[in-house]
């Protein structure tokens, strides 16, 4: 890098290394745009360095180690670039190509290991140049392309790269003299260091999981990843559990027969399981095969009772072992929850996507899938015999499925743009994606590109987009808009309010807003527990009143030390605790504005 704005030639630690130096090491204080700090680093000497056409070789001045180089490799011209612009493509010849690796990649190729400052001064001699946009300067050591290289903003970043450096002499800051004699010492770290060290450690168990998933994820004929099921090693043989799936499956049988409404929204998912090819019949298998029956329930989401998910029950147990007992959990893929919802305040266009049908998206090899058999019924017919079926995708109920998942969606993406990468990798809570931009064109490019990279790298879809922004919804089909957005006219009605990651977003006004369940609680432990519980409030906007709620609680156990969880409370209480419950009422006028700053 040559950088006319610092006064010192600077080189990061592997250059030293590279060259054996040992030179003397000495204190300076670094000055950059981020501030000013006192940092220390060898000195070298001897240096030279040649233009990559052999014409012109620099002695180097004393270089100083510095390991605050900037890495802003996107900005290195490379010759596909100059094709696109008159002035530069007959520059083509001049400029080598690079091997760039993305910022977050373990081998990440073509580091910036020298900076050249202003000491050198023959490297910033103009040789000749090419006026137009972007501006180009042969210098001494080569071509230099100054400008927006960015084609159509496909690669647009949000990264703003300053870079200014000065080195300058360091003082005590004391009005004593400083001692006239000082010695050196030369020391080693006890143990290596690396850019890594703040980083979780993954478990042995973990990173067996991740050796799993690199050797065994792979594409399918029909576009689909296929992951094997991670088995714990050494492990118990698994005995064959048919006669329990069977006694479960006569037992959800019953409970559907009363049950008409569930029966037909259960027969409505395994429809669409079907239809899907997540599951097929289940060929015979010699009797001594290892085979594994995973038994089946349903059950609703609190906040869609008109939906139902058939659960397949790998935590059921057979002579003390189950399914998960033997598969590897993997570790904890998913970003944090509250630095997703902080990310999503802070640009001016909000939007929410959801990755259609998460775990069913990622096959499982064939050979593992007779550990997914289940019971049901003959054409998915309730009059029917049940008959032996098995998954071909990792379910609903797996141990491992959210690290499988993750894993697959996150190595969809690691070709694409970084920005695709950045909102897949960082911005996504396992199936629900959030980000903020700073203009609907921003947005509407970001989103587009992603479903584009996900859907060509493991036919993953990204639908239920939500936006607190028109023009963003407007150019998206009505298929890939969330339920209640598919009839909307955007030109006249009012957009909806939208529940993301639990929180409750008004779209029109872009405001989070709260809403608390409190009715036909009753008065009991089990009941106030219950109703502190609903409030859910990641980030913390009405802490005071659920704290306020907690220590009520807190008292209320204390002085009904005795008393059972579905045991009525002493009436004296109970004025005290409906007040409170009254006035979580109020919290539905509260409006947290989603983004940190307003527009003037």
């Amino acid at each position: 890098m040559i950088d006319d704005q610092s006064d010192q030639c600077l080189a990061l630690s592997e250059f030293f290394n590279q060259f054996g130096e040992n030179g003397a090491e000495m204190t300076y204080s670094l000055e950059t745009c981020a501030g000013k700090f006192n940092t220390s680093g060898r000195l070298g000497t001897g240096y030279a360095i040649q233009s990559l056409d052999g014409e012109h070789t620099l002695r180097l001045p004393t270089i100083l180690e510095c390991n605050d180089i900037p890495q802003n490799k996107n900005e290195i011209p490379s010759p596909d670039i100059l094709h696109h612009y008159d002035h530069l493509c007959d520059l083509v010849d001049s400029i080598p190509p690079i091997a760039l690796g993305h910022p977050t990649t373990i081998n990440n190729a073509c580091n910036i290991e020298l900076l050249i400052g202003r000491d050198l001064v023959e490297s910033h001699f103009i040789l000749e140049h090419r006026i137009g946009k972007p501006y180009a300067q042969k210098l001494p050591l080569g071509w230099v392309i100054i400008g927006n290289v960015c084609l159509d903003k496909t690669h647009a970043t949000s990264k703003v790269n300053v870079n200014k450096t000065a080195i300058l002499p360091i003082g005590r800051p004391t009005i004593l003299e400083p001692c006239e004699n000082a010695f050196a010492v030369k020391s080693d770290h006890f143990f290596n260091r690396s850019s890594h060290d703040e980083k979780p450690g993954l478990s042995i168990e973990d990173r067996k999981f991740i050796d799993i998933m690199d050797s065994g994820f792979t594409m399918s004929d029909e576009g689909k990843w296929t992951a094997p099921l991670p088995f714990r090693y050494p492990r118990p043989t698994l005995d064959n559990n048919r006669s329990l799936a069977m006694k479960r499956a006569l037992s959800f049988d019953k409970n559907l027969q009363f049950n008409e409404t569930k029966a037909a929204h259960v027969v409505e998912f395994m429809t669409k399981i079907f239809e899907r090819g997540h599951a097929e019949i289940a060929p015979e298998v010699p009797p001594n095969k290892e085979i594994w029956y995973l038994p089946l329930f349903g059950v609703y989401h609190p906040k869609k009772p008109e939906n139902v998910r058939v659960v397949f029950d790998s935590s059921a147990k057979f002579h003390g072992t189950s399914l998960n007992d033997v598969l590897l959990t993997g570790p904890d893929l998913c970003n944090s929850l509250l630095g997703i919802l902080l990310r999503f305040r802070k640009e001016k266009v909000g939007v929410t996507v959801d990755v259609e049908q998460m775990f069913h998206n990622f096959k499982v090899n064939t050979d593992h899938r007779d550990y997914l058999r289940f019971l049901w019924h003959e054409n998915n017919d309730l009059s029917k015999p049940l008959v032996d079926h098995r998954m071909t995708v990792h379910t609903f109920g797996n141990g491992p499925s959210p690290a499988v998942a993750t894993y697959g969606m996150r190595k969809s993406v690691q070709n694409a743009d970084p920005d695709v990468q950045e909102f897949i990798c960082r911005n996504f809570y396992v199936d629900d994606g959030l980000i903020s931009c700073a203009s609907p064109e921003e947005a509407i490019s970001l989103v587009k590109r992603s479903q584009r990279t996900l859907k060509e790298n493991g036919d993953l879809r990204l639908h239920k987009v939500v936006s607190n922004c028109r023009d963003v919804l407007d150019a998206f089909s009505q298929d890939d808009l969330a339920k209640n957005l598919k009839e909307l006219d955007f030109g006249n009605e009012t957009l909806p309010v939208q529940r993301s990651l639990g929180l409750l977003w008004d779209t029109e006004g872009d405001f989070f807003t709260f809403k608390t369940a409190v009715d036909d609680k009753p008065f009991t432990r089990r009941g106030v527990l219950s109703v502190i519980n609903s409030i859910y409030d990641p980030i913390g906007f009405v802490a005071p009143v659920v704290i306020t709620g907690r220590l009520m609680m807190r008292e209320l156990m204390l002085l009904t030390k005795n008393t059972d969880w579905d045991e009525p409370l002493p009436p004296l209480l109970r004025d005290l605790w409906n007040k409170w419950v009254n006035s979580l009422r109020d919290l539905e006028h509260v409006h947290i504005d989603r983004q940190y700053l307003g527009t003037s």
